[in-house]
């Protein structure tokens, strides 16, 4: 599964940007909580994910309103239809508000960079153009689905009212099918629709012996489990779209971890062949891992707002969906950061007898929203769990993030790396006063070795630079130009090195997660 994931993404990455249409971006703002959001998709198949009520099924609504629907006996969806307005005539009652919601959508149409914007005032939705002359809604088939519908007993009633009335038989082509086999692994004989009007019920004929093809139990979706239903129903209505928008609520809908991830893959596998583009929302942390990070979008209600975790991290993904209970996570600011706990973790693994994935390290990019993260791990009760490492000039931020912890009555651990003001100063100045000790580990003459960083030092010398880059390319330039090894590589090799001797500034933060690595053990136990 992994492997064939990994694969439709390449292939999916690369037509991207070959794509005529595609719905590029969509900003809410006054609408169901949302004071302002703005969503940008670069991927054609997206996860929203989030707690509920943080807005993801607002967010797929709006995006139904962005096309003229071209299916077939299909209606458009409208705001006023999907964002209805409760407003009473009688004084005094309480009235849905919708004066100050707007919805923009940015498009590539016909390989055109477009806008659009709903708004409402004087009680009705008014689309504008912004400028454009002469200018209409895009067109595309647009597909939206909520896999928990029929599910009310009163909608039950009104299909089984089919039985009394003059309905249409319509046999389903197997090629209509064959998304629901794949993932399904069931053979039907036979699949058809009964219909009268924009009514209709699924008939499944599955054989008894899968190895004849001989006549089983005809049986409608009331008799189906909630998860064929449901994948069936996607087969029959989107196998044969093009170029068009799927938008599904609640994918996982009774649907086994496996299945979950079959229906994702073959969703994308749909996505490539006929160029859809297909936006999802989910409480699964299993569909989240069938798409690449960028095209994982979680949502996080705030106070009087949802905001859009972006750059979506893995580490928050698996902090918030309990993905980290067997494990402690470290949150550093960039891959740097990484490579020195790397560094010491390679010394302190066989020590402690860690096994795979008992520490993950996650990072940012960049400490300014550390606190933010605190906030969101302290609603979840995941702080504990969390480990916050910041560079050597973050000692602001990890303050911050104390008297957070503090506020909300769980301990916050924060240690610090090694030099000033970032671990690049450190390595730097090691490999500077130890050039005879890492020019051997590092396989270049010390002599070498020790010109090259007085050549680099003197070229950097009258830098306007800030201090924090200045250290980042010397360490870039000797890394790449003189050394051919990558950055992170050879502060990794630094760090363990300096922690199996415990000698200098890493000793004590090696001794700190040394005690962190084993306080949180003692809360596992």
């Amino acid at each position: 599964m992994e492997r064939n994931l990994k694969q439709i993404w390449d292939q999916l990455h690369g037509q991207w940007p070959q794509l005529n249409e595609f719905m590029e971006g969509i900003r809410i703002e006054e609408l169901r909580g949302i004071k302002s959001l703005f969503i940008r998709f670069g991927y054609p198949v997206s996860v929203l994910a989030g707690p509920n009520g943080c807005g993801k099924s607002t967010v797929l609504f709006a995006l139904a309103c962005a096309y003229k629907n071209t299916l077939p006996e299909a209606q458009s969806y409208t705001p006023s239809k999907l964002f209805p307005g409760f407003r009473p005539t009688k004084s005094g009652l309480p009235t849905d508000d919708h004066s100050a919601t707007t919805l923009v959508y940015d498009y590539l149409y016909n390989k055109d960079h477009l806008q659009m914007r709903w708004s409402h005032a004087n009680k009705k939705w008014n689309r504008s153009f912004f400028g454009r002359k002469q200018a209409a809604q895009p067109k595309r088939q647009v597909y939206l689905r909520t896999l928990t519908n029929l599910s009310n007993p009163s909608e039950v009633r009104s299909v089984l009212q089919l039985a009394r009335g003059n309905v249409k038989l319509e046999l389903i082509d197997t090629s209509n099918i064959a998304f629901a086999q794949r993932i399904l692994h069931y053979r039907y004989n036979k699949l058809s629709i009964l219909s009268e009007g924009i009514k209709n019920i699924l008939f499944a004929e599955r054989a008894h012996d899968e190895e004849a093809e001989r006549t089983g139990v005809s049986y409608s979706e009331f008799h189906m489990s909630a998860g064929e239903r449901a994948v069936l129903r996607l087969s029959v209505e989107i196998s044969k779209l093009e170029n068009a928008l799927i938008l599904i609520d609640e994918v996982e809908t009774g649907l086994h971890p496996y299945i979950q991830q079959q229906l994702m893959l073959e969703f994308q596998r749909l996505a490539l062949r006929n160029k859809l583009q297909v936006v999802v929302t989910t409480h699964s942390p299993v569909i989240l891992d069938t798409v690449p990070p960028e095209a994982r979008l979680f949502l996080e209600r705030t106070q009087g707002n949802v905001v859009l975790q972006s750059p979506y991290r893995d580490v928050i993904q698996r902090s918030l969906y309990g993905r980290s209970q067997d494990a402690l996570t470290l949150l550093c600011e960039d891959e740097i950061a990484e490579s020195v706990l790397r560094g010491i973790l390679d010394y302190l693994s066989p020590k402690l007898n860690l096994v795979q994935n008992d520490v993950q390290i996650g990072r940012d990019t960049g400490k300014t929203e550390f606190l933010s993260h605190a906030r969101a791990f302290a609603k979840y009760k995941r702080l504990q769990n969390t480990v916050f490492v910041l560079d050597g000039d973050g000692k602001d931020i990890g303050n911050s993030l104390l008297v957070e912890g503090q506020n909300r009555g769980q301990a916050v651990t924060v240690l610090y790396l090694p030099g000033y003001p970032n671990p690049e100063a450190w390595a730097w100045n090691l490999l500077k006063t130890k050039a005879n000790e890492y020019g051997e580990v590092l396989g270049i003459p010390a002599d070498t070795l020790q010109r090259r960083i007085v050549e680099i030092d003197d070229t950097y010398s009258n830098a306007a630079d800030r201090s924090q880059e200045i250290a980042k390319n010397k360490l870039y330039s000797l890394c790449s130009e003189e050394l051919g090894r990558p950055n992170t590589e050879v502060v990794r090799l630094i760090s363990r090195k300096e922690t199996e001797q415990q000698m200098g500034e890493i000793s004590e933060l090696s001794n700190s997660l040394e005690e962190a690595i084993n306080t949180w053990r003692l809360r596992q136990d």
